[in-house]
């Protein structure tokens, strides 16, 4: 259902409110550039520090300015399930396309608990779910075998894979039906994952370089893999960077210095190094960004 190249977007910050002004810009800069699909208020978006209001607002807000051209995945998720359950509820009531579904963090349930999470959610809403497996950032992987079972479940079409394991997406892979949709959840395996049957990519660099991604997903969707695997190479340093520091710190440098949006982050995340600056500062160079 979902596939191709798909922005997880920042949230900008003015003066610590939400910048309506540059996340226009933004929108319409992914789009112009052949961007697939948006997803606000995702880890990249800073959702773990909005406010409720602002979740809701930052979502409404990027629905109005996308006006359909593109469909909007929210991310709605959260490690209270009934706190989920109402941004998802929330998401399917102001007519997102889907939701983008974090596995529960820091309460670390078993695989049944997961289950239960994710099926409850999709009990009561009937807009498109994405997983989104990020052990990293979570503390728990789920399983093949329970995205397996989750798959079954009508409204659950993906999962959004950042484990860094290409056995794990290929288990997966291997599990589920030919409709259920893998997407990277990490730049420098979009192309490893696409080769094991992967449809595309939920992607960070995309902010900076969102042409050059869509035109390596779309290549290996078209299975034109050298010139997939070209654009790979290309930008691996670009997707490394990206990670130097804690998501979203590096990409909202990256756009800062591209005069794109100011350099705000909602504490506890704070502004990069020196030495991570300048690094970000000579890849942009080196892809001729500034």
């Amino acid at each position: 259902m979902f596939k191709g190249s798909i922005v997880a977007i920042v949230t900008p910050f003015k003066n610590g409110k939400f910048d309506k002004e540059s996340f226009r810009k933004l929108i319409e800069f992914q789009i112009s550039n052949g961007t697939d699909a948006i997803v606000p208020v995702g880890c990249t978006g800073e959702a773990a520090t909005l406010t409720h209001d602002e979740h809701r607002e930052v979502i409404e807000f990027t629905l109005e300015i996308v006006n359909r051209r593109v469909p909007v995945i929210a991310g709605t998720g959260s490690n209270s399930t009934a706190e989920a359950l109402e941004l998802t509820k929330f998401a399917e009531k102001v007519h997102c396309d889907g939701a983008l579904i974090i596995t529960p963090y820091y309460n670390k349930p078993t695989p049944a608990g997961l289950y239960i999470h994710y099926r409850t959610i999709a009990e009561h809403v009937s807009i498109p779910i994405i997983l989104y497996n990020v052990p990293s950032r979570t503390g728990i992987s789920i399983l093949p075998e329970t995205v397996a079972k989750l798959s079954e479940i009508k409204n659950i079409v993906g999962i959004k894979e950042a484990s860094g394991s290409l056995d794990q997406v290929s288990k997966i892979i291997s599990l589920c039906s030919d409709g259920f949709d893998v997407l990277s959840g990490d730049d420098s395996m979009t192309l490893p994952i696409m080769s094991v049957g992967g449809k595309g990519v939920i992607s960070v660099a995309a902010n900076v370089v969102p042409a050059h991604v869509k035109d390596m997903v779309h290549s290996a969707l078209s299975n034109n893999w050298e010139h997939a695997r070209k654009i790979h190479i290309q930008l691996f340093d670009m997707f490394k960077a990206l990670f130097i520091e804690t998501n979203p710190i590096p990409v909202k440098t990256c756009l800062h210095i591209m005069k794109m949006i100011n350099l705000e982050l909602r504490m506890p995340l704070t502004p990069p190094s020196e030495e991570t600056r300048k690094t970000l500062e000579n890849i942009l160079r080196k892809y001729q960004l500034i």
